[in-house]
């Protein structure tokens, strides 16, 4: 009989779940420390926990009967997946358990922020009646923009047209029928910035997006704008935010979440008047946490009765004998989409083609592996290999799969496709002795590099002194390319340049190598650690 432990509170209804469950045996014990649940551990098969359980690969040695982890919420960062994944347990979230809680609190803020209501409770509260200090600000016929219109951006969107505001977006990975049934406007982020009167972060933290609302943005921005961040802490900027509500650039800011959580004493932005916040309340209503319970204890009683799997974000669905025949393959698909994913503006269309001798394969892991190395730059940690497809539909984005007995000069060939906004961009790799990963085009261009780490894809005339050009300024900022691959197009007037560098460049460097003559494209990649 399976046996089930949850480690951390969990509500009435989810245990009443897994405990009417016939064959499975469950132990509630909330709050157990660390060194009693790795005494006990063994003993389990399923293990069901929030944020204060700490999975680590220490505990997960000992963990041999474990078979799934089952996290009631969306972050996993309190697990050790990659440790998960090597001992084949299976670790699931409830990613949508709490997109409707969180919406409506950015919209709580967002009206609060408006209308000034925490500034004026507290006045009230300290015996006072400063009724003309308060004047508001009305969001009828406002302009909203969201930045970010998935799960949670897009019913925001949906309650703010209920307010009678207008609503913009700014999502590349959003189709125009998605933003059309919405009732939403998609444009650039450079348009939303300079039309929105409130704007709203709806995207995960990630390397990308750290930062991306700071100064340069601020500037960009309406004078008067009203900030609200209930996404994650980092996305905006906070030293920035504070120098644009200093000057009066922003009129307001409402924040859920901070860089640092809690926020250090004496935090300049709490004491501003113009500030509002809470302490990370996005998710914290009764129903959401409810959703949680019930959506977690539902998969892991279905995975440990059925082996039915859902949300998880470690494995793709194949067999063990597949899986070590693809394995290869697969990540060769996740670096080709993650190079895509970071030199794509917008994405509408991805065109998958096997060629040669994979197509005997159970190739549908590596059509999975693409979608997440292609939308892991704009999702962020929450893509994995189960919810890609989901994601991708959700977003409108049209994914074609094809096979071809055609591999040019390869045994195997994988090429992708990435098309949007009126441009594309194809990459297509193979494996060399059966398990490295190569790149061997990048749109009509012949090259072999290797997919690993701080990379720069520059595009450029066939014309003399561009590559020293290129390798000076690379130079004089201390940045060694540790490799150098380059191709020409047919006709020999344009190449393209594939380079490992170490460290990354600065925006600096970025802006110079863009600058020299000749340089017509510069994307900053980075390819993820070498295949062993």
């Amino acid at each position: 009989m399976p046996r089930v432990l949850i480690s951390d509170k969990l509500s009435d209804e989810g245990v009443a779940l897994l405990e009417a469950a016939p064959g499975i045996e469950v132990d509630h014990r909330g709050g157990v420390d660390a060194d009693e649940l790795r005494r006990i551990l063994p003993d389990y098969d399923g293990l069901i926990i929030r944020s204060g359980t700490k999975v680590t690969a220490d505990l997960l040695e000992v963990a041999d009967s474990l078979r799934v982890i089952g996290r009631a919420g969306i972050g996993v960062d309190n697990i050790d997946l990659p440790a998960a994944t090597e001992r084949g347990i299976i670790v699931m979230n409830t990613p949508e358990g709490n997109a409707v809680t969180t919406a409506e609190h950015a919209i709580s803020l967002m009206t609060s922020l408006a209308r000034r209501i925490p500034q004026a409770t507290q006045s009230m509260k300290e015996g006072r009646w400063d009724k003309s200090r308060f004047s508001g600000k009305e969001l009828f016929n406002q302009v909203l923009g969201v930045i970010g219109l998935g799960n949670i951006g897009g019913i925001v969107a949906d309650r703010a047209r209920g307010l009678r505001m207008r609503v913009v977006a700014a999502d590349p990975l959003v189709s125009e029928e998605r933003a059309q049934r919405l009732g939403v406007d998609l444009v650039s982020l450079d348009e939303l910035f300079a039309t929105a009167d409130v704007i709203s972060c709806h995207v995960p933290l990630t390397k990308e997006n750290r930062g991306m609302i700071g100064r340069d943005a601020f500037a960009r921005m309406k004078d008067g704008v009203l900030i609200v961040n209930a996404a994650r802490g980092g996305v905006v900027d906070e030293a920035a935010l504070l120098e644009a509500i200093e000057s009066g650039k922003v009129a307001g800011a409402a924040l859920d979440v901070f860089e640092q959580e809690p926020p250090p004493a004496g935090h300049p932005l709490l004491a501003r008047d113009e500030v509002i916040c809470t302490p990370h309340l996005g998710a914290a209503t009764l129903q959401a946490q409810l959703n949680v319970a019930i959506a977690v204890a539902e998969q892991v009683r279905d995975f440990l009765l059925d082996g039915v799997v859902r949300n998880a974000v470690n494995l793709p669905s194949v067999s063990a004998d597949e899986l070590h025949e693809l394995r290869p393959y697969i990540a060769l698909g996740e670096k080709l989409g993650l190079f895509l994913g970071q030199c794509s503006e917008t994405i509408q269309e991805i065109d998958v083609e096997y060629a040669g001798a994979m197509v005997e394969l159970n190739v549908q892991p590596v059509t999975l592996a693409v979608l997440k190395g292609v939308l892991s730059p704009w999702v962020g940690e929450n893509v994995n290999f189960v919810n890609a497809p989901h994601l991708a539909q959700q977003r409108g984005i049209r994914v074609v799969e094809s096979k071809s007995s055609d591999s040019e000069d390869f045994v195997s060939l994988l090429a992708v496709t990435v098309r949007g906004g009126g441009r594309e961009c194809r990459v297509a790799g193979t494996l060399f002795g059966h398990t490295q990963p190569r790149i061997v085009r990048v749109d009509g261009f012949a090259l072999e590099a290797m997919p690993e780490g701080p990379s720069l894809l520059i595009r450029n005339d066939d014309s003399p002194g561009v590559v020293g050009a290129i390798g000076t300024v690379l130079g004089d900022a201390g940045i060694n390319i540790s490799r150098m691959q380059l191709g020409l197009n047919s006709s020999g007037d344009e190449a393209v340049q594939l380079l490992n560098v170490g460290p990354e460049p600065s925006a600096q460097v970025i802006g110079a190598l863009r600058n020299i003559p000749g340089v017509t494209s510069v994307y900053v990649l980075d390819l993820g650690e070498r295949v062993s």
